[in-house]
């Protein structure tokens, strides 16, 4: 195997390990960051996550310049109920951040950042992860069988994650 090869390789391990080992949103959001610099070379600090209870076809949004990310709280406990694998929770999540950083760093029409979350996905975890499969089939796919319009969510008051971003400064301005 060549050199290239090698490191593409080791590469894919990487990242396919880190989001089978992530304990979190902090964690996946890491993994988001570092897989978009390595495939496009963009990045953004400062983002915030919260976690709110939407329709279930709306898995995450970015509001157009903010430096927040609304995840869909209600769809991720589903997705947890129904596949039990942190593995497949952290993909699914991962799926949704990576979709809604792209429009942080302004991306916004949906025709520029699905190929975009693909050719990260595919570059950073290899054709066959479920990271990519999310990616070129929908974070729903997950989904399928599920009776989404049988379940009534909870209504609950949208939260901050805490800590969500790490900045590594040791300084206030």
């Amino acid at each position: 195997m060549s050199q290239p090869d090698t490191q593409k390789n080791s590469r894919i391990d990487t990242y396919r390990s880190r989001i089978e080992n992530a304990l979190g949103y902090a964690e996946v959001w890491d993994i988001v960051k570092d897989s978009v610099k390595d495939t496009i070379g963009e990045h953004r600090v400062g983002m915030m996550l919260f976690l709110d209870d939407l329709p279930f076809q709306l898995g995450a949004y970015h509001p157009l310049g903010t430096n927040n990310i609304v995840l869909n709280r209600a769809l991720v406990h589903v997705v947890e109920a129904a596949t039990k694998s942190k593995r497949l929770v952290n993909s699914f999540v991962y799926s949704l951040l990576l979709h809604e950083y792209l429009h942080a760093l302004g991306y916004i029409p949906e025709a520029q950042v699905r190929p975009l979350v693909y050719r990260v996905s595919k570059t950073c975890f290899g054709d066959e992860h479920i990271v990519t499969r999310l990616a070129e089939k929908s974070p729903w796919a997950l989904l399928r069988g599920v009776p989404l319009g049988e379940i009534e969510a909870p209504r609950r008051v949208m939260e901050i994650v805490k800590d969500f971003e790490k900045t590594h400064r040791d300084y206030i301005v």
